[in-house]
């Protein structure tokens, strides 16, 4: 196996600086499939690129059959600032990356980057978007509703939730209205690239178990395409579920209070409650925050302090 980097030019700054990041290129001696492998879309979410260091390093080691690429860190603008988007000044039309792709190499800030990376993505024969979720959140995979080829990649990977989500015409107001049509994930489905999204939990902090789990995940993606050797690992319960893209909000701004006898990944009711928000000043109740549906509750906001329209909780279909 032979390992090899790259200094790739993302865009550049108004002052001429040059927003750079690293590709690896991991090329086997047997021919075998392309996976292209990214992190830190979001800057804040620092797990998916300590797996890929630790990823690396099981490479090192290791027989390949076909190419991996690994993009560490995708959004250098975000990791320094240590965010989910960029700072306005620097994209206010488009700060959160996530929502541009395939990119346009003539467009704003993040369009130039998502651009630059989509000619590496768009060779590949599957794609691994490594993310992280914020504590409030179950770890689980995402992947495009009625594509069977990423499905088996949510299910190779593995975590104890793999959400299906509907997208384009079969998606609800809510994901047209939220630009999720510019996920990386969705743009390269839509191209024929069987392609995940892993939320490994817990932004900001690189976390034991929400690591291990990507590094397991990852190298599982690697072994169901055969690119490596061995047997897929057992990495989670891969509970299935469907996510409805609803979510429940804060009717107001206040102080929420999470039930003290749920958590995340609990089975839910519709109507079963969740947590109270209350007037921090004068104690009134503003919102008794419930189910909306049957189902896995995925989320459940721990930051008390909350903002009007900010989510509480969300609950998946589960799926038979």
């Amino acid at each position: 196996m032979e390992h090899t980097t790259e200094r790739v030019t993302l865009a550049r700054l108004p002052s001429g600086v040059e927003i750079a990041t690293t590709v690896h290129t991991y090329d086997g001696t047997d021919d075998g499939p392309t996976v292209y492998v990214q992190a830190a879309q979001h800057g804040r979410e620092v797990n998916g690129t300590e797996a890929l260091r630790r990823v690396h390093d099981h490479l090192l080691d290791t027989d390949l059959a076909g190419r991996i690429v690994a993009v560490p860190v995708a959004d250098p603008l975000t990791f320094d600032h240590v965010s989910y988007t960029t700072p306005e000044q620097l994209d206010s039309v488009n700060p959160n990356m996530n929502r541009v792709w395939p990119g346009d190499p003539e467009g704003t800030l993040h369009e130039r980057m998502a651009a630059s990376l989509w000619e590496y993505a768009t060779d590949a024969d599957a794609i691994v978007d490594l993310h992280t979720g914020s504590p409030n959140y179950l770890t689980h995979v995402v992947f495009m509703e009625g594509d069977e080829e990423s499905r088996d990649l949510a299910e190779a990977f593995g975590t104890d939730l793999l959400l299906s989500e509907e997208a384009n015409d079969d998606a609800d107001a809510e994901w047209a209205a939220r630009d999720f049509g510019g996920k990386l994930r969705v743009a390269a489905t839509n191209e024929g690239i069987p392609s995940i999204t892993p939320e490994l939990a817990h932004s900001k902090q690189i976390v034991e178990d929400a690591v291990e789990t990507g590094v397991v995940g990852t190298l599982n993606v690697f072994r169901h395409l055969g690119l490596l050797d061995g047997p897929v690992e057992e990495n989670g319960d891969r509970e299935l579920a469907r996510n409805h893209l609803g979510r429940v909000t804060a009717d107001d701004s206040g102080l929420f209070r999470a039930s003290p006898d749920h958590a995340i990944g609990d089975e839910v009711e519709e109507g079963e409650h969740l947590g109270t928000l209350y007037d921090p000043t004068t104690f009134e109740v503003l919102q008794e925050a419930c189910a909306d549906r049957d189902g896995i509750l995925y989320s459940l906001a721990q930051e008390a302090t909350v903002t009007a329209g900010g989510t509480l909780l969300n609950v998946a279909w589960r799926r038979e």
